[in-house]
């Protein structure tokens, strides 16, 4: 059992690439953490999908220990956190577990969007924060610039800011010395009952469900009784352990340790993040503060290709669902895509990292609808309800108006695009509100959008136009009136509700001649013409054809009068009209899969 005064927990912070999982590596290194034939690249990130994209989504424990040069050995516990705006409840709830953070600034690019996020998160949260220069090696590195840009943006003193290369490991024995020094100790209450604070948790398949906690009274072992306030239900604890990054078994966890249990938790929607865990026999009468609930701001359908699927993607579901306490769901299902899932996520990077983990770690073949936000209906007769699904509607006669979600952006970008990215915010229906000088070079723009309007590709597009320099963070701003309709696609007549989608007046147009456009290309052709068209209530606003296939019934009349042919020709034309009037379309699933992906 460590001492108390021996136990630091902090969590690595920073904008994306800035450096937090290659500093984690190092930090391992000079702790000793892993063997030498485990290490590699990134070691935290182990789900192939962050080696892949070279980005940390999930928020990943160790434990480590370190001796300081004072002579005395000290217990770390670190947690590697994401640095994407859509993972940004990761990072609160590692803020949660820890008493200080490490806030990892690249010299080569300064202070990001993110950053400043980040570092408001932590002083909400009331933690020592300290701030690290990394990629000091390199030729573009401006440490003084930078070091100016965190006193000034971030409010922090720069003036000792540490000096390190997480890439080569210079400077990096400093941070754990600092670690030691600058970052407090945790507090506890040794006689009080037992307290402990779930901030993630995970399914395993053979051993159910794995509770990662941060113990801040009293300690935990196995064979303990535990009872979880929020639930009201007791379980017996099987196993305790800690993270050296794999998973270590423990005879106990005591105050100030972070690690994981193993309870006889057979459900995966049992446990839920943010929740207190406390003793049956000595239970404790208040519960540690939660975290903020993070509320979705994107909703889409998923749906499962094979419609027999529907009870895997439900069962892979819950399971993701444990591991990730942001993302809701609930069944719905629909006319053209069958039994599914109406998914609430944080963003747009979000629901793509749910899509591609369900498709790889549960082996789901799955389709998303159109992404859509929470519009707020005013009906005539004085009621407001809220609508994620355009689907769910009401009749237009009998809306008085609508609101749609805000958010505040702030952008960084470099001067000399100020110009485009007026254009981009402005071609959005947004407006800049603020302009801020950062440096000689770059400049903070806050801009007011509409959520929906970001939802498709507005990151790329403002990663094309600063050539990947500008970085974005939003938070949501309320709602505002707005001309918003309700636009349905027609195959042959009859609305596909799968295609439907709210949008500005103003955009319907454009967005019906794309959706069209790209039908006409996927959907086969039959024996008959089929129209395509796109409609607000009973309104065409566009409209594409495909010709109907024709089958050459002239071709054994040879010669002869013409009349012969016409009369042929005449014939076709009225089976054509009969085989109409009773001909339905089927759609292919590429159809539905493509149209999906028209903003791109």
């Amino acid at each position: 059992m460590t001492d108390l005064a021996h136990i630091r927990n902090f969590c690595i912070i920073a904008h994306i690439d800035h450096g937090k999982s290659t500093l984690a590596d190092r930090i391992l290194d000079l702790t000793g953490a892993m063997a030498k034939r485990d290490q590699r690249a990134q070691v935290l990130d182990d789900m192939d999908l962050e080696r892949e994209r070279g980005i940390t989504i999930k928020a990943h424990p160790v434990t480590m220990h370190y001796k300081a040069k004072n002579g005395e050995d000290y217990q770390f516990n670190l947690i590697d956190t994401p640095g994407h705006v859509d993972f940004s409840y990761e990072v609160s709830r590692s803020l949660s577990a820890c008493e200080g953070a490490i806030l990892v600034v690249d010299a080569t690019q300064g202070v990001e969007a993110q950053t400043v996020a980040h570092t408001f998160l932590a002083a909400d949260h009331n933690i020592k924060i300290v701030p690290v220069l990394n990629k000091i090696d390199m030729p573009a590195a401006d440490v003084e610039t930078v070091k100016k840009q965190i006193e000034d943006i971030l409010a922090i003193p720069a003036a000792d800011a540490l000096q390190i290369s997480a890439k080569t490991g210079q400077g990096v024995e400093a941070v754990l010395e600092a670690i030691v020094e600058q970052i407090p100790p945790p507090v506890s209450d040794p006689d009080a009952p037992m307290r402990a604070l779930v901030f993630d948790s995970e399914y395993d398949t053979f051993r159910g469900g794995m509770v990662y906690v941060r113990i801040f009274d009293g300690s935990l072992k196995a064979g303990d009784r535990i009872h979880l306030m929020s639930t009201e239900r007791d379980y017996e604890v099987k196993e305790v352990g800690c993270f050296n990054p794999r998973p270590v078994k423990v005879d106990l966890l005591s105050a100030g340790e972070t690690g994981y249990l193993l309870a006889n938790i057979k459900q995966a929607s049992d446990i839920r993040i943010g929740e207190t865990i406390t003793s049956t026999e000595r239970p404790a009468t208040q519960a540690l503060p939660g975290f903020k609930e993070f509320r979705p701001m994107v909703f889409a359908g998923l749906y499962p290709v094979d419609g027999n699927d529907y009870e895997h993607l439900k069962a892979s579901i819950e399971k993701l669902a444990l591991n990730d306490s942001s993302f809701i769901h609930q069944p719905e299902s629909s006319a053209a895509l069958g039994f599914g899932f109406r998914c609430g996520f944080l963003g747009l990077l979000h629901m793509e990292i749910i899509q591609e983990r369900l498709r790889r770690e549960y082996d789901l073949d799955i389709i998303s609808t159109y992404p859509s936000v929470i519009y707020r209906i005013f009906q005539r007769d004085g009621t407001m309800i809220e609508v994620d699904n355009p689907i769910k509607l009401p009749d237009p006669t009998q809306i008085d108006h609508m609101e749609e979600p805000m958010i505040t952006a702030f952008v960084l970008c470099q001067n000399e695009i100020i110009g485009d990215m007026l254009h981009i915010v402005m071609d959005r229906r947004g407006e800049i509100t603020k302009t801020e000088s950062l440096d000689s070079k770059r400049v903070m723009l806050t801009c007011t959008l509409p959520l929906n309007e970001i939802l498709l590709d507005f990151h790329d597009r403002l990663k094309s136009v600063s050539r990947g320099y500008a970085s974005m963070d939003y938070e949501p701003a309320g709602y505002r009136t707005a001309d918003l309709v309700k636009m349905d696609i027609l195959v042959h007549g009859e609305v596909v509700e799968a295609f439907s989608c709210v949008l500005h007046r103003d955009k319907a147009p454009i967005r019906g001649r794309q959706i069209c456009a790209k039908l006409k290309d996927i959907v086969p052709a039959q024996m008959f013409n089929v129209a395509l068209q796109a409609a607000i209530g009973g309104k065409i606003i566009a409209r594409e054809t495909i010709k109907g296939a024709r089958k050459d019934v002239t071709a054994k009349c040879y010669g002869g009068d013409i009349t012969r042919k016409r009369k042929l020709l005449e014939k076709q034309k009225e089976g054509k009209k009969k085989m109409k009037q009773i001909g339905s379309v089927s759609l292919p699933q590429e159809a539905f899969i493509a149209v999906l992906k028209t903003g791109e």
